[in-house]
């Protein structure tokens, strides 16, 4: 069986994919009638799984009167179906022991549960029911309005939350990526239930929608327990229909990284005001796209700049100077764009030296490159970072569901290795001279005058 499970296109209707895994798991992929895409990992010995719902929506998606829906769906499809009450889907889980969860980000969304093997079918009917037939209740939802304000208080009071929202704002400036996934106060006070109804309508579909699995399951069970909950749900499920392709890359911001429009890419210079004892800054810009191949190289740079205690940043702003108790570097892909950033926490008074120190370190990177043992030491840590990562059924799900919405293909951990152990120290050089030659912006989230 092959190592790396091809997810070029989306596949007719009927076919059926599989490939070996570390370990012994197994992975399947079969398109259902519909356009729905199931994929699972079958992990031996497993007498767990989680499953999830994945739809290729995001906040990103929203069209104007829509915003803040995408987030808003993830809260009321909890609230109750045709079938079942809010109380229904909690017991549902809660008498197995099992967890059920969701997450919104801008690109897509995810309803996921972790539960013993023995109840993956009810964990798929309670899901599959959320998916179809989630009610959107107006009472629930002006209920819910009133809980996502608190959501989006509470992060608003976290200063370290703030600058990162407001740092994607700036690079981001003009396009939709820029936007936060959960709305703002504004946009969700305004939503009518309507607009929420018509965004579920329009992108909750069975070409739209993947389902991912891992752990101690069965993949063709698993295909006819979702055929059944989706005709159930009352989705019609054409045999012809082919999956919604991933999502194209278009002329999004960024600074040519990967050919993209110059769209917010000029820098900027940002200051928000809080009373805190401490300031957040961020300095960076325009990064890579989720699917660009040095996105490895990416991963090597950011640990020997800013990934651990023996990092570059955490040595000379920490550890040598007492600057800051966190400093790293960050970065983050979408289809068409990316953000990387260097963070730190410090004092107020110590923020335009830690900028400086930031900067600097970022340059000498790009300038110098690193040495033999910095490259050896960070594919160590990537190594083992990769393969810790995976022991979980719940990692394991979420990988199926960016193979095949994001990347286009699966690899194995030996594959995915291989890919960390090629990358050279001059690869690294290089990046980091393109990411530092692209307009910085820089934001501060502190006692400073608004």
């Amino acid at each position: 069986m092959p190592l790396v499970l091809s997810l070029s296109g989306p596949g007719e209707p009927g076919s059926d994919l599989t490939a070996g895994q570390d370990g012994g798991a197994i992975v399947r992929r079969t398109v259902l009638p519909g356009g729905v895409r199931v994929l699972t990992e079958a992990m031996p010995g497993m007498r767990s799984a989680t499953v999830g719902a994945w739809v290729g929506v995001g906040s990103r998606d929203e069209r104007d009167g829509h915003h803040g829906s995408t987030h808003f769906l993830e809260h009321l499809l909890f609230k109750g179906t045709a079938r079942r009450s809010a109380m229904d889907i909690a017991e549902a889980f809660d008498a197995v022991g099992g967890e059920a969860n969701a997450a919104t980000g801008k690109e897509h969304t995810c309803y996921y549960a972790r539960v013993l093997d023995a109840d993956v079918p009810m964990a798929v009917d309670v899901i599959g029911d959320m998916v179809t037939s989630a009610r959107l209740d107006g009472g629930e939802l002006e209920t819910e309005r009133g809980v996502i304000l608190e959501e989006l208080a509470m992060n608003d009071d976290d200063p370290s939350d703030v600058v990162h929202e407001q740092f994607a704002a700036a690079v981001l400036a003009g396009h939709p990526l820029g936007r936060p996934i959960g709305g703002t106060p504004d946009t969700i006070r305004a939503v009518p239930r309507d607009a929420v109804w018509e965004h579920y309508r329009e992108h909750y579909r069975p070409e739209t929608l993947v389902v991912t699995a891992a752990g101690g399951v069965d993949h063709d069970a698993l295909c006819t327990q979702v055929t059944d909950v989706l005709g159930a749900g009352g989705w019609t499920l054409d045999p012809e229909a082919t999956p919604t392709g991933r999502r194209q890359v278009g002329a999004g911001p960024g600074p040519g990284l990967d050919g993209a429009t110059e769209v917010g890419s000029a820098g900027a210079e940002l200051v928000v005001h809080r009373t805190t004892e401490q300031a957040n800054v961020i300095l960076g810009g325009a990064g890579l796209t989720a699917t660009d191949d040095r996105r490895f190289t990416l991963s090597v740079l950011s640990a020997v700049l800013g990934g651990g205690m023996s990092s570059r940043l955490f040595q000379e702003v920490r550890e040598k100077r007492g600057l800051a108790y966190s400093v790293y570097c960050f970065s983050s892909g979408h289809a068409d764009t990316g953000i990387f950033g260097l963070y730190a926490g410090c004092a107020p008074a110590k923020v335009d030296e830690v900028l400086t120190l930031l900067a600097q370190e970022w340059e000498r990177l790009a300038s110098d490159g690193i040495t033999a043992a910095e490259l050896e030491r960070s594919i160590g840590q990537l190594s083992g970072g990769l393969v810790l990562g995976l022991e979980d059924s719940g990692s394991r799900m979420s990988r199926l569901g960016k193979a095949e919405l994001v990347h286009g293909e699966l690899l194995s951990q030996e594959e995915s290795l291989e890919r960390i152990r090629a990358v050279t120290a001059e690869d690294v050089r290089d990046l980091a001279a393109v990411l530092a030659a692209v307009p910085r912006s820089v934001v501060k989230v502190g006692p400073f005058g608004a």
